[in-house]
């Protein structure tokens, strides 16, 4: 295992391990602080990245943090590692690979062949000597579209998950909130509930409810019940109507572990859902959500740092080319992320980190209610993911999750975004928003008083 120096104003840091500076070098964070792993000052911070930026990028591919012999995640990243798309920066160093991609040559076209052949530990300490700007900038250049019913992350488009949660999902309530999305222009990436319980009947009984709106209105979009992985795969057997198949995941076998799912059973759950066939624009059939601090709060971290870990997290997206993947950034609470800034921060790594790895990545901008945030930085990090180019976000009536009970982007907030910046919704759904006469001369959402769709009310209603 190497040892890695750096001397600032004439002292020397010694850092153990590369898992031990990439730690060092992460900006402050609740959760490194919790696990013994953050720097013990800016100064050691300074010169973990000094030191970082010197080592050369073919060293993560000798040097895992989490072993080989015991974590399959950690095979997965090195089995599928691919050579031929590495080799244009196989010859840099981590701080060769920031100038590389804050330069005019990485453009779309080569970030996108540079893919596959990036890990995530890689693309985790690039992302530490960046700056919010550098994120932003090099996550807008990168293009990553999927298609099931509707088609994600073309250019000038933003998506949105509509979130009609209820507390005892009851059809009623989800359908409440569920019109109230669809009259503000919301659900084109997908209509996804998470169910208040993981029983089977609950979770078949929202997922026909949503297939029967979506087919009834010919509404071009795709509906996903956050139940477990063995719930959808159970259903999917019982002919239950199952668009897109979900599992939260993470950076580590045991993580996952603690998430009741293995590699071999997202196999299972992704032919599964692929021979249903049930996309019309495209077989994206699969919905991941990540979250830093979830490895950490497992005790299956490894010592490693939480972004570092939840990077890993990305290689097990990427095996299954999913239609969505999501980071939830600020869900998990203060321990991990403390306040609005070092959440705005860990958005911004995620959404790099996912695009770079080549993943259609977006997030729920959010914050549990007794974190040191508010609703401006929900305001601040929408406005900075939406120009660093997230495929899609996260919205729920008012903001205010009532089942969840935190706090997330509303659907008005997606048409702020969408107005500020140009942007418009998926090209499939825009049309059919038209078609209903939802949308005014300019493509812009109607007043909801002004608009003729009133039978989609009745209907739900019914």
């Amino acid at each position: 295992m190497s040892v890695y120096t750096s001397t600032l104003s004439g002292e020397r840091h010694r850092f153990v391990s590369l898992a031990r500076l990439l730690a060092a070098a992460s900006p402050e964070r609740s959760g490194d602080r919790l696990a013994g792993l953050a720097a013990s000052s800016a100064r050691e911070r300074v010169a973990a990245r000094w030191a970082l930026a010197e080592v050369p990028l073919a060293t993560f591919l000798t040097e895992p943090v989490i072993p080989y012999e015991t974590d399959d995640v950690t095979r997965l990243i090195l089995d599928t590692h691919d050579p031929v798309a590495f080799a244009p920066v196989a010859g840099m160093t981590v701080g060769e690979l920031r100038e590389w991609l804050l330069s005019e040559a990485a453009d779309a076209e080569a970030l996108t062949a540079l893919a596959a052949g990036l890990t995530p530990e890689m693309v985790a300490a690039v992302s530490k000597l960046m700056g919010n700007a550098d994120l932003v900038a090099v996550a807008r250049k990168v293009r990553v579209v999927t298609a099931f019913r509707s088609t994600i992350g073309l250019p000038g488009r933003l998506a949105t998950r509509l979130q009609p949660n209820h507390p005892t999902d009851d059809p009623a309530g989800v359908a409440a909130a569920l019109l109230d999305g669809l009259l503000l222009g919301s659900g084109d990436a997908v209509i996804g509930i998470n169910p208040a319980t993981d029983s089977p009947k609950a979770v078949r009984d929202l997922l026909e409810l949503l297939d029967g709106v979506i087919t009834r209105y010919g509404i071009p979009t795709q509906s996903c019940v956050l139940s477990h992985v063995t719930t959808s795969v159970d259903l999917m057997e019982r002919g239950a109507p199952v668009d897109l198949v979900f599992q939260s995941i993470a950076g580590s076998q045991a993580a996952n572990a603690s998430f009741g799912v293995t590699l071999g059973l997202l196999d299972e759950a992704y032919e599964a859902a692929l021979a249903l066939d049930r996309g019309t624009v495209g077989r994206n059939v699969m919905y991941f959500e990540t979250g830093q601090g979830s490895a950490l709060s497992a005790d299956a971290h490894h010592g490693v740092d939480q972004q570092t870990v939840e990077t890993r997290a990305y290689a097990v997206a990427r095996r299954y080319q999913p239609l969505l993947v999501n980071t939830v950034v600020g869900f998990i609470g203060p321990e991990y992320l403390y306040d609005g800034r070092q959440i705005l921060r860990a958005a911004l790594e995620d959404h790099f980190c996912g695009k770079l790895l080549g993943l259609p990545m977006g997030l729920d901008i959010c914050y549990t209610n007794h974190a040191d945030a508010d609703d401006d930085d929900i305001a601040t990090m929408l406005t900075m993911l939406g120009v660093a180019g997230a495929s899609f976000v996260i919205c729920t009536p008012g903001g205010d999750d009532i089942m969840l009970n935190y706090q997330s982007a509303s659907y008005h907030d997606a048409l702020y975004l969408r107005e500020v910046l140009g942007l418009r919704p998926a090209p499939e759904f825009e049309a059919w928003l038209g078609s209903i006469g939802l949308l005014d001369e300019r493509g812009a959402i109607r007043e909801v008083a002004a608009h003729p769709l009133t039978a989609i009310g009745r209907g739900l209603a019914a």
